[in-house]
């Protein structure tokens, strides 16, 4: 360990001298009552340090102490059902040693327990040879989780002893013969957060994520491994979507990264999270779930790590072969955290402000998403799906947190203003919203659902289309001056938006929709679309359809109240579509067989 001397304080940042000894990255106990901190730059002898707790009081001549470590994470049993801040300090436990609601500056609690007894059962014997990332064991943490234990990275050789038995995280496990002797081994190990956990090889994602939600899984998928972006003014619900893709999608694992946003939103998942029962598991979702809280009143450094935290939790579930989905609310609060740091390094701004080096920290956290072949001499396919939503001031998506996202992502669900203020939620734009995964998860689910799903989102998205051009018409001459096609068109795209793309969260039914339920919808709608342009050439008029199919456009609106169980009532209401529109027909003088 080496000690310097503080010599200058400046809000979260500390310099200090006489530390030429030490390295970029390293932990740093600050003042004589310990803060930690980290080196994030080194001029001679000079460091300058980004302290993650409150440094009020912390004067020039105190001690700094290096602890030649960087800032890393414990990995282990009992990460699940936890919440922590940004620098994975466990706020329960906190909580009860410390009896405050705020985090007390100096106090150093480990991140995972150490009374904690878990059962170990092994996955291999004595006299087998193991390389970095071979699972040797497991541990049952959660009631629907298994904790795969690893061969830390960097490690190989021959299972000197291993036993099935009950250990605490401070226990020796097993032990390896290595080519420089034995070497004993826990059930957990330490990642340093700003390195990505290394892989075999990266795959290409063409499975979707389904999340449940209409506008996404229909228009904008997000594929298993990819990496999507939500903008959106204040309002628009950014935060509602995160929570709806964390409840409902198909991973196995969430982590949920609230950064530098509301209280009162981290207050909001903390309670409704454990009362959620995971539709897959039929368990409580906490039981998956790990949350990162680094509120806005928390100290500002701690959030520039809270996404790096979470991420390397993530990639460590992923290399156990799990699916897991990190979700970071907000990214843009985090580019404030770069912004504030780099100002007090006096570093030369780029646009707004923001560090030159914005664009390639942002890329630098969404290239660790990806589906990937792990290390191992039986290497386990896992991904991590990573979704950033983004609050750029007044809506205005040219800003540079905004810009240096699409850059880097392949999945841009753009929320929209004008549509929150019709309280059409999600307020997802389908016009400007985008998903370069569409093609293959189209082919993936033509495959899997065996139907043309493909085509019916295509056609649906040509309608969204063909209306916003036909409201330039309506707009300067009226709905009237339309063609009777036209007006079938506006019809089905009213339907598309308000029976389909729109959906409430706080329904119970409404909140999912699996896309055998998705696929039903579209079919009631392009059925009756169908039905209704064969009236029309059949000699039937616009209004005599409008007027005659008001009961039957309300059961098809109702379809999103009909629950998963009971599908077949769709399937039902699909059927009569044509006989209702033939009666129309045949009121008119002529029949469909005509």
């Amino acid at each position: 360990m080496k000690t310097g001397t503080i010599i200058k304080v400046s809000g979260p940042l500390v310099m200090a001298s006489g530390m030429e000894d030490a390295n970029i990255q390293d932990i740093c106990k600050v003042g004589t009552i310990g803060l930690i901190g980290e080196i994030i730059e080194m001029r001679k002898d000079v460091a300058s340090i980004q302290v993650y707790e409150e440094t009020s009081g912390i004067g020039p001549g105190e001690p700094v102490v290096t602890t030649g470590e960087a800032l890393s994470v414990e990995l282990g049993p009992g990460i699940l059902s936890q919440m922590f801040d940004g620098i994975q300090r466990p706020l329960d436990t906190y909580h009860e040693e410390t009896n405050s609601d705020f985090l007390l500056r100096g106090v150093e609690i480990k991140p995972l327990s150490r009374q904690k007894v878990w059962h170990f059962t092994p996955a291999v014997a004595v006299g087998d040879k193991v390389v970095a990332g071979d699972i040797v064991g497991t541990v049952q943490e959660t009631s629907v989780i298994e904790h795969r234990i690893m061969v830390p990275f960097g490690k190989e050789g021959v299972i000197k002893s291993i036993e099935e038995g009950d250990y605490t995280l401070n226990d020796t496990v097993y032990v390896l013969e290595t080519a420089t002797g034995e070497e004993s081994f826990t059930l957990m190990q330490k990642w340093p957060v700003r390195r990505g956990r290394p892989f075999a090889q990266k795959l290409n994602p063409k499975e979707p994520m389904l999340t449940g939600q209409r506008v996404i899984d229909t228009f904008f998928p997000v594929a298993k491994g990819g990496a999507a972006a939500v903008p959106g003014p204040f309002g628009a619900g950014k935060t509602v979507v995160q929570h709806q893709v964390a409840k409902w999608s198909d991973v196995d694992i969430v982590v949920y990264v609230g950064c530098g946003e509301r209280g009162n939103e981290m207050t909001d998942v903390l309670n409704e999270f454990p009362e959620l029962i995971d539709p897959n598991t039929g368990q409580s979702l906490m039981n998956r779930t790990i949350l990162i809280a680094n509120t806005s009143n928390m100290p500002v450094a701690a959030r520039e790590a809270s996404i790096y935290t979470g991420i390397t939790i993530a990639e460590y579930f992923r290399d156990m072969g799990y699916n897991v989905a990190i979700m970071a609310d907000s990214t843009s609060r985090w580019a404030e955290a770069l912004r504030e740091m780099s100002g007090r390094l006096e570093e030369m701004p780029g646009d707004e402000g923001y560090p030159a080096y914005l664009g390639s920290r942002i890329a630098e956290y969404y290239e660790r998403a990806g589906k990937v072949i792990s290390l191992g001499s039986t290497g386990r396919e896992g991904s991590v799906t990573a979704i950033g939503a983004v609050s750029p001031p007044g809506g205005d998506i040219s800003e540079p947190v905004t810009q240096n996202t699409l850059r880097i992502v392949k999945v841009f669900w753009g929320l929209d203003a004008l549509l929150a203020q019709k309280r059409h939620f999600p307020s997802m734009n389908w016009l400007s919203s985008y998903s370069l995964y569409s093609d293959e998860i189209g082919e993936y689910l033509d495959e899997k659902l065996g139907t043309n799903w493909s085509e019916k989102v295509t056609h649906a998205m040509k309608t969204l289309q063909e209306e916003s051009e036909l409201e330039e018409i309506v707009r300067l001459v009226g709905l009237d001056s339309l063609s009777d096609k036209d007006k079938i068109t506006m019809l089905i795209a009213r339907m598309i938006r308000e029976d389909y793309l729109q959906q409430n969260a706080f329904d119970e039914i409404d909140t999912f929709t699996s896309y055998a339920k998705q696929s039903l919808m579209l079919d009631l709608i392009s059925n009756f679309e169908k039905e209704a342009r064969k009236a029309l050439e059949l000699g039937a008029y616009y209004n005599e359809i409008l007027s005659g199919t008001v009961a039957l456009r309300d059961r098809i609106a109702r379809a999103k109240y009909v629950a998963e169980k009971d599908l077949d009532q769709l399937e039902a209401l699909l059927l009569s579509i044509p006989e209702e529109l033939k009666a129309i027909v045949g009121k008119g003088g002529m029949t469909a067989n005509d």
